[in-house]
């Protein structure tokens, strides 16, 4: 590439295209032109992505109690047409009760004032809320049993959150399997995962993979496939449907 294209240095380009650098519209038409697109409507599909990109999304009202990772997760979970997920350690965010996740945070982290944890229950229920109602996003969830027996609180918000769980099981957009604390041999190494699918190709897939202090995000297309088959065996190796819902029942009647 030259020094310069159209007016614009080779760096200030090298930023755009980095997502370094806040996009205006001439500076779009300029990648466009760099790329040779120039078929109307593909140029205008683009153009418009380029102006959604720079509304502020409604998370960032939550940046006091939101890393930016976290910020990236919301975004994607925004605008996702699938969501799959795997989570060992804690239910997904997505399928929480308000006393659950009030539990959860103060349990792990002590140290956050009760403003800030009700600020952050104030972002999952936001979440929630926006997918059950504003989305028309599928959810497949595949559950670790550990989570169901260690649970957050007292045996009463157990109770409802697995009765909360059981509810959303005939959710039209929500599917639950299991993996089961008996099962030999369960793939489950896979660790916290979440793999994001975009309508019509728009978008790559974006997998999510949790690690110690940090959140590590994958668009590289053979990273991502890997993840998928992953998922995949992971699925295979759940109990569903019936046989999913019958252990959440066992479950929620041991919270007696």
């Amino acid at each position: 590439m030259s020094s310069t294209s159209g007016g614009r240095s080779a760096s200030k380009i090298s930023r755009l295209e980095r997502g370094l650098h806040d996009f205006k519209e001439k500076d779009v038409q300029l990648l466009l032109d760099v790329y040779g697109i120039t078929e109307p409507s593909e140029r205008e599909r683009l153009l418009d992505m380029g102006r959604q990109a720079n509304v502020r999304g409604w998370w960032e009202a939550f940046g006091d109690v939101s890393t930016k990772a976290l910020q990236t997760y919301v975004s994607l979970e925004d605008i996702a047409q699938r969501i799959r997920s795997y989570e060992n350690e804690q239910l997904l965010g997505l399928l929480q009760i308000p006393d659950y996740t009030r539990h959860l945070v103060s349990t792990n982290s002590p140290e956050k004032s009760k403003q800030e944890i009700d600020r952050i229950v104030e972002l999952r229920e936001m979440r929630q809320e926006r997918f059950m109602h504003e989305s028309s996003a599928q959810l497949i969830c595949v559950l670790d049993e550990a989570t169901l027996v260690r649970g957050y609180g007292s045996k009463a918000i157990m109770r409802r959150q697995l009765e909360h769980l059981i509810t959303l099981a005939d959710h039209e957009r929500v599917s639950f399997s299991l993996i089961e604390l008996s099962r030999l041999n369960a793939p489950v190494q896979i660790g916290t995962t979440t793999i994001f699918d975009f309508e019509d190709g728009q978008l790559p897939d974006v997998v999510y993979i949790e690690r110690p202090n940090a959140g590590q995000y994958l668009e590289e297309a053979d990273a991502v496939d890997e993840y998928v088959k992953r998922f995949d065996r992971l699925l295979i190796a759940s109990v569903r449907s019936t046989s999913c819902v019958r252990r959440l029942q066992h479950h929620r009647n041991k919270y007696q």
